[in-house]
């Protein structure tokens, strides 16, 4: 019982990491907290659904759709937004974010209405056991697999590609790389547009997983800033550990105290955190 609750965290947690991804990627870079994080989670889930119920596209295949639909979206809304008040007080940055989460919210209750939805595929139910110890849902594993390899992926393009020295040369001095040449309004771009990207996978993974709805996206932005305040900015790993930490802890909760209080439990952690730790598990380290 105790394996399948921790089995149950970690592959929760793993979802949790790829969502917080996209925001520790945006606030390490461009010092903002993106308010509409959770909004453009929701947008991707609502893209697979339509590849899905108009397409008939699987999910999993539509997730690159989705990443690209949601990387050009986030790249203009950069450049033609956000780029305008780049320079200004933090308040400014999170009053523009605030409002950019609404006009999506209302956009989308035209598009999809509030009714809630789900996109169920047709092996939805299958899974992998182990005797009577440890039951996998597929789609949760495949899901979490999707999860490693995203990862993997945007690890090596910040590490390894000079589009990623770029964005760590601007995150670590922005006069220094203006300097060696680097065009920080268009790295600025390509960096949100690869966070909302990151935020456009989760939500197709979400949406597989389970309901959706066009007010989804506030608790996703509050779990995603929960795990990154938990894993620490400065590191592609802060995520992970707090996306692990907290879909583990959840399960944990969850079982002993029930569902009800899932919400809690997430903010008594960041409240923990915050007390005992304020730059997070890995906060400062690469």
């Amino acid at each position: 019982m105790l394996l399948q609750i921790i089995v149950n965290g970690i592959l929760k947690g793993g979802l949790y990491a790829l969502m917080a991804i996209g925001m520790a990627l945006i606030w390490g870079v461009m010092d903002i907290i993106n308010i509409a994080h959770g909004s453009f989670i929701m947008l991707g889930a609502f893209t697979t659904y339509w590849c899905f119920s108009l397409l008939g596209i699987d999910p999993f295949l539509s997730l690159i759709a989705s990443m690209l639909v949601l990387f050009l979206l986030g790249y203009l809304v950069q450049k033609y937004l956000i780029n305008f008040v780049i320079r200004a007080s933090a308040f400014i940055t999170l009053i523009l974010a605030f409002g950019i989460e609404i006009f999506i919210n209302n956009l989308a209750l035209v598009a999809w209405t509030a009714d809630v939805r789900k996109v169920k595929v047709s092996y939805g139910a299958a899974n992998f056991s182990f005797g009577s110890y440890l039951t996998i849902p597929t789609v949760r594993l495949l899901a979490f697999l999707l999860v490693i390899i995203i990862s993997i992926v945007l690890f090596v393009i910040l590490n390894r590609t000079n589009l990623g020295r770029s964005i760590r040369a601007t995150s670590q001095d922005l006069e220094a790389a203006r300097l060696v040449g680097v065009d920080v309004a268009r790295t600025y771009a390509v960096t949100f547009g690869i966070g909302v990207a990151a935020a456009g996978a989760a939500g197709t993974l979400w949406s597989i997983l389970f309901p959706i709805s066009p007010m989804m996206g506030g608790i996703l932005t509050l779990k995603s800033f929960v795990v990154v305040i938990i894993g620490g900015l400065g590191s592609m790993m802060g995520p992970l550990i707090g996306g692990l930490t907290l879909g583990v802890t959840e399960a944990l909760g969850t079982n002993w105290f029930g569902s009800t209080y899932e919400n809690l439990i997430s903010f008594t952690i960041l409240v923990l955190v915050l007390i005992i730790r304020p730059r997070g598990i890995l906060g400062g380290t690469d």
